[in-house]
């Protein structure tokens, strides 16, 4: 087996991770790892945007079928951009996917993929969330299609993508169970890969999978079962960014109204080493003696988030990026750990910045509607319909829909607040913008050590270096370097 990866880069956000920091942290000697979460949206509003750069078309060019590539530039594409004009929409998720939603997934998840691993020979990963299952076996084609080299899933049980990446890798039509509330019939969503390359085609490399948990028995009820193994773990501790799992035992909130957090929510790096896969550790990993420290317990490496969000190379938009260093210079940044803000139900970090959607009057100020729609749940209506509904959706629609008014109170619609982030954000046909909501890590070391260091900012590269102590560029040595990856 080759040697894994000493740092991975966080798989952030909607287009954070975007392919300039993969690509730059591949090539610094990192796994690079691109956000794959809602890519047919990136990938239709660059192109609407006008894809200045030209990036987006190159590698509609070399997707392996040109005809699906030519009809994806021909609806999207606006050469000089949008002139102020909404974004023309995408296909919503739905369990029954008809070939033109898949067609775009399927060639976003490629695109993002294949731009990151252009200009080097190293590997490259792409992150989904388990959440997002009926976007799952779509995306994950396009990124095979790509020469993906590792997957990486949270926010859940990603019990069925190994099986899913064999599946896809053999050419075989393949697929997950998506969770219907209120029924007791199996729902699954398939994709084929020989809609997409024709009959016959050629078998793809399998990527390797690492299951993003939050604690030791999670990781060794994956690792039992073939079906169900990764090729290792991302642990993720609680002060990680985006979405973290609920405390364990029963919830409790401090007077802020954050969850409770103790010992239990902490993961034993020797009962790690018990289960017997290579492991990475997150949340608060992200300095040199953290990053010794995590070897010295048996890590292969750390998972860095944060750090990596605020390089120049990453999609955040550089006004949010400015803004989140001065805040933090100053030491007025706050990241809280709101308990009802996704719609997942999952707890959520929120970093607060006045103007985006943790500002109570902006989220008061904000239409609800539930447009993108990428974390709504399928759920069986009384005609035995499979129907959707979203907490952030307007209040009436939920209930009238089965939910819960309590669930929906102080949901915030996180598919449009992390898109307008990196500057993706919609504007509606009245004029109102989409805020941003910006998710980031709790703990603030790492980014004040690396202010500090490096004042005017800081490039990927320079984040790999600190890390692991070196001080000449990110590529000189193996320090955090990765062997070119073979599949079994």
């Amino acid at each position: 087996m080759d040697e894994p990866p000493r740092v991975i880069q966080g798989g952030m956000g909607v287009g954070v991770s975007r392919w300039q920091l993969a690509r730059a942290v591949s090539r610094g000697g990192g796994l690079g790892v691109v956000s794959g979460t809602a890519l047919d949206t990136v990938l239709a509003r660059r192109l609407q945007d006008g894809d200045p750069d030209g990036a987006m078309r190159r590698a509609l060019a070399a997707f392996p079928n040109p005809g699906a590539a030519d009809r994806i530039v021909q609806r999207y594409f606006r050469p000089g951009g949008r002139a102020g004009r909404p974004y023309r929409p995408v296909p919503k998720l739905t369990v029954s996917q008809s070939p033109a939603s898949q067609e775009l997934a399927i060639a976003a998840n490629f695109a993002e993929v294949w731009s990151a691993k252009q200009g080097h020979g190293a590997a490259v990963g792409i992150n989904y969330l388990e959440t997002i299952q009926m976007a799952t076996p779509a995306a994950a084609l396009g990124a095979l299609l790509a020469g993906v080299d590792y997957v990486l899933m949270g926010a859940g049980i990603p019990r069925e993508i190994p099986r899913l990446l064999s599946d896809l890798a053999a050419g075989r039509r393949a697929g997950v169970r998506v969770d219907v509330a209120g029924s007791r019939d199996e729902y699954r969503v398939h994709v084929d890969p020989a809609q997409v390359l024709g009959a016959g085609s050629c078998t793809l490399r399998r990527p390797r999978f690492l299951a993003v948990v939050s604690h030791p028995t999670l990781a060794a009820y994956l690792a039992r079962d073939a079906a169900t193994r990764p090729e290792g773990f991302v642990v993720e501790g609680p002060v990680a960014g985006g979405h973290n799992a609920p405390p364990r035992g029963r919830l409790t909130l401090d007077q802020g109204g954050e969850p409770r957090y103790g010992p239990r929510d902490v993961a034993d790096p020797a009962a790690m080493v018990g289960v017997g896969l290579p492991f990475w550790l997150a949340g608060g990993y992200g300095t040199p003696e953290r990053y010794d420290q995590a070897r010295a317990a048996g890590a292969s490496g750390v998972q860095v988030g944060s750090a990596f969000a605020l390089a120049a190379e990453s999609g955040l938009d550089p006004q949010l990026r400015r803004r989140l260093l001065d805040e933090i210079g100053a030491g007025r940044l706050t990241v809280r750990t709101d308990p009802h803000a996704s719609p997942t139900g999952f707890p959520f970090k929120i970093a607060d910045l006045e103007g985006t959607l943790s500002d109570a009057r902006v989220y008061r100020a904000r239409p609800r509607q539930c447009d993108l729609s990428y974390l709504r749940t399928p759920f069986l209506d009384a005609g035995g319909k499979v129907r959707y509904r979203c907490s952030a959706e307007p209040v009436a629609d939920y209930v009238r829909k089965g939910g819960d008014a309590a669930d929906a109170a102080g949901s915030r619609c996180l598919c449009n607040g992390l898109v307008a982030d990196v500057g993706l954000g919609q504007t509606r046909r009245d004029g109102y913008r989409e805020p941003a909501l910006v998710t980031f890590g709790a703990d603030l070391e790492a980014i004040r050590h690396l202010a500090a260091r490096y004042p005017q900012g800081w490039t990927a590269a320079e984040v790999l270096s600190w890390i692991s102590g070196r001080t000449g560029e990110a590529g000189d040595g193996p320090s955090v370097g990765q062997g070119t990856v073979t599949t079994r």
